[in-house]
Parts: structure tokens; C-alpha cells; sequence
């Protein structure tokens, strides 16, 4: 189960590999995703200096008044990576045309982890298409869910 997920990458970007990495969070910060507090929206993944980063992303503290006063909601966050990982990464970040955009922050057992994809984006006619294959699915499910009754 997703605490936090960013629907409109789905939409806007064709999925080409995802990857899951951990995340470096303060407490307050996990509480409050865990709370359902956090968004993803207009966030992505840069490689800099050989570590990973997600930038963009806005995760608030749980408490705000009792948060330092130096606390950014929208600091870049490092991932946790191996160097395997990293290496493929650089390519993908190096590759014209591809990005790399997270999807959701989950609990994995006790852990927060950031699942994020090399993505290309979508042209516009893409996107009638995926509307046109979501709306045609649903009808089926509709139709098939009356003759089951």
C-alpha cells in the first residue's frame, strides 16, 4: 500500500523500468508520511557527484511548530542506492529524451521506500489512447459485473 503515489506520472510519461530505492528522511518526516501527508507531484531523480537525489518532492513535518526552523519541505532527499544502481542510473539520466520520476513512497516493513521509473514522455494523441483503453476497460468490468448478478 502506497503512502504517497503520483498518479499523473502514470499518465503523462510511458513507463519504460522501475526501480526502488531507500530514502533518507527525518522522523518527523516519516510520521507524517505515514499520516498520508507528502506529495510527489512535479518531483524527479537526478544523479549528481555519484549519489542519487529526488528533488522537488514536498513532505512536511508532522508537526510544523515543533519542526527546526531550518526545515525545507522541498529539500532534495538522498536515495539509498548501490553503486551497480547508480552506475545504470547515470546512463538513464544521460540518455536524451528519458527521466527518471518517482510513482510512490511505501512502507516496507519498517522501512520508507521510493519507487521511482525511467520514463519518456507522452505525446497527446498517448494519452487519448490511455483514456480510451481506461474508459473501454471499465465498461467491460460493468457489463461482466451485471450478468454475474
Amino acid at each position: 500500500m502506497a503512502l504517497v503515489s503520483n498518479k499523473k506520472a502514470l499518465y503523462d510519461f510511458q513507463v519504460l523500468e522501475t526501480y526502488e530505492a531507500g530514502i533518507e528522511l527525518f522522523g518527523y518526516e516519516v510520521k507524517s508520511l505515514r499520516n498520508g501527508h507528502g506529495s510527489l507531484k512535479g518531483a524527479h531523480v537526478v544523479v549528481r557527484g555519484g549519489e542519487a537525489y529526488l528533488v522537488g518532492a514536498t513532505i512536511p513535518a508532522v508537526q510544523p511548530k515543533n519542526a527546526p526552523a531550518s526545515f525545507d519541505p522541498e529539500r532534495p532527499r538522498r536515495l539509498l542506492l548501490t553503486k551497480k544502481e547508480l552506475d545504470k542510473l547515470r546512463g538513464v539520466d544521460a540518455t536524451k529524451g528519458l527521466t527518471m520520476v518517482p510513482i510512490s513512497l511505501y512502507n516496507k516493513k519498517r522501512y520508507i521506500k521510493l519507487e521511482f521509473a525511467s520514463v519518456r514522455g507522452k505525446k497527446m494523441a498517448d494519452k487519448r489512447e490511455a483514456i480510451k483503453e481506461r474508459d473501454t476497460k471499465r465498461d467491460i468490468e460493468r457489463i461482466m459485473k451485471q450478468q454475474n448478478r
